[in-house]
């Protein structure tokens, strides 16, 4: 098998799918190379003579230009290539749709139909406060209740910490509350115990009010300077949700009900040739099943976004795809910060040079499909099928935000590897078999086999009946770990 791939035919680059000493000999197109120096795997080779100025060319868009004459067969990274991107920009609508078709499968999975109507994949208790100052009282309370239940009947007990609910203005204390309401009305819990201070910013009155309509034998309140005894009060609270919530039984359900989001993190040079790609056919597969998916990580769209934005379904939608583009754009530009320095240590040493080409890689997770809606941070899906939300591109802060915005479980692409999980199923997924033998702890599922011979069908036929069992009830990794916890996206004052 060929030990680089040319990504379009219009490319002026390959990638290694394997390490290459200096002075190897490779032949890409009948054209023979010597290469002048070492390649890693996931770098790119020049097949050309690329000349100072002229554009890099990969997915068959450019992803930088020369910073410098590059010969055939010479690396191309940082030292020879660099950004093309600059601040906001004005877009014209020039709509591309492909369609895509999908036989439907009538494919099901076992969930738990809550009183909204919605269908959650797991049923577990949390613990959610409303300011970071009553962490250790929530931990507290569900050490003791998991010491009183050694045996838990549900799928799990939390807390998700933060560190806000106070000293915050404006948005951040709006995003503040919206994340957290979110997370008290999602489908995947059978109770939550809604924990306070009383002195808080995030009054626990005026939230009551902001979840709007809830399930009131499911959603309990806590002041605890209002109690003479909150460890007591609260582990009664916790017992009553309890009791309901361990009668609550899986049901079959259509796939159609699931909201999947999409998310990358640690990314490689291959990211964009085995995991994403998988991430794109799955999106397209469940959206042609009647399911939605949501994309977010918005800096990591800049220099990709119109693609997006040619795929907004319409006009209106388009607009606010170029909204929240540059909106983006303006708070880097704010905070005198670049639009385009974005890869990261762990992305360069990967392969990944410029952001665009990061950005080129990041969305192909939303397949083809046209894009249907555009979701602010904090909001919840609204419209079935694709959805493009403004959040951030860090790991937590974004994972946090696709399960906010009701997603049932997260599918995290990775070629560096990482263990984080958010409070919603955050499903690994390698984009090398490397990683996946190394950190058998950390992976769900690998996505390098493409490289070794897969087909992408096969691949995505395996990974579809996998998320369907994680869907009815298996655990994958992160929650196998406890490693779960939240993050709130922040950008003013404290006081």
């Amino acid at each position: 098998m060929s030990k680089f791939i040319r990504l379009d035919e219009t490319d002026n680059v390959v990638v290694a799918l394997d390490d290459f000493d200096a002075g190897a000999f490779i032949e890409i197109d009948g054209v023979p190379l010597v290469l002048p120096g070492s390649i890693a795997r996931g770098h790119k080779i020049a097949l050309q003579l690329i000349p100072s100025g002229s554009p890099i060319v990969k997915y068959a868009y450019p992803i930088g230009h020369a910073s410098r004459d590059i010969f055939p067969g010479e690396h191309v990274h940082s030292h020879n290539m660099a950004t093309n991107l600059e601040g906001v920009l004005e877009y014209s609508y020039q709509p591309e749709f492909k369609d895509v078709v999908m036989d439907d499968l009538k494919l099901t999975f076992q969930g738990y139909r809550r009183k909204s109507g919605e269908v959650g994949i797991r049923n577990e208790i949390w613990i959610v406060p409303t300011v970071g100052c009553v962490n250790g009282v929530g931990e507290k309370m569900i050490q003791a209740f998991r010491a009183q239940h050694p045996e838990l009947k549900v799928d799990a007990l939390e807390i998700f910490k933060h560190n806000y609910g106070c000293s915050q203005l404006g948005d951040d204390h709006e995003n503040t509350k919206a994340i957290l309401r979110n997370i008290v009305l999602h489908p995947n819990t059978g109770g939550v115990l809604v924990l306070s201070l009383g002195c808080e910013n995030n009054q626990q009155d005026e939230f009551r009010e902001f979840l709007g309509e809830y399930d009131q034998d499911r959603v309990k309140f806590l002041i605890t300077q209002k109690v003479k005894n909150e460890h007591k009060e609260g582990l009664t609270l916790l017992q009553e949700l309890y009791d309901r919530a361990i009668k609550d039984q899986r049901q079959e359900v259509p796939i159609s009900e699931l909201k999947v989001g999409l998310k990358c993190g640690g990314s490689d040079g291959l990211s964009g040739i085995t995991a994403n790609p998988l991430l794109g056919r799955f999106s397209d597969f469940l959206i042609s099943q009647g399911g939605s998916t949501v994309l977010t990580e918005v800096p990591e769209m800049f220099g990709a976004e119109t693609i997006l934005m040619n795929r907004a379904e319409t006009k209106e939608t388009f607009g606010q795809i170029v909204t929240m583009i540059n909106d983006f754009k303006n708070y880097f530009i704010s905070n005198g910060q670049p639009v385009g320095e974005n890869p990261s240590p762990g992305n360069k040493e990967g392969g990944i040079t410029t952001l665009e080409e990061k950005s080129l890689g990041c969305t192909q997770k939303c397949g083809k499909a046209k894009v249907k809606d555009v979701l602010n941070y904090g909001e919840r899906i609204q419209t079935k099928g694709l959805n493009v939300l403004s959040a951030p591109g860090n790991d937590l802060v974004a994972s946090t935000a696709l399960g906010a915005a009701g997603c049932q479980m997260v599918l995290f692409t990775t070629g560096r590897g990482t263990p984080f999980g958010s409070f919603v199923p955050t499903v690994k997924i390698s984009t090398n078999n490397e990683l996946f033998e190394n950190k058998t702890h950390w992976i769900d599922f690998n996505a390098g086999e493409i490289v070794t011979g897969k087909s992408m069908d096969t691949l995505l036929a395996e990974f579809v009946q996998y998320l369907i069992e994680v869907a009815s009830g298996k655990l994958v990794l992160n929650e196998i770990n406890n490693y779960r916890e939240i993050a709130i996206f922040k950008n003013g004052v404290t006081l």
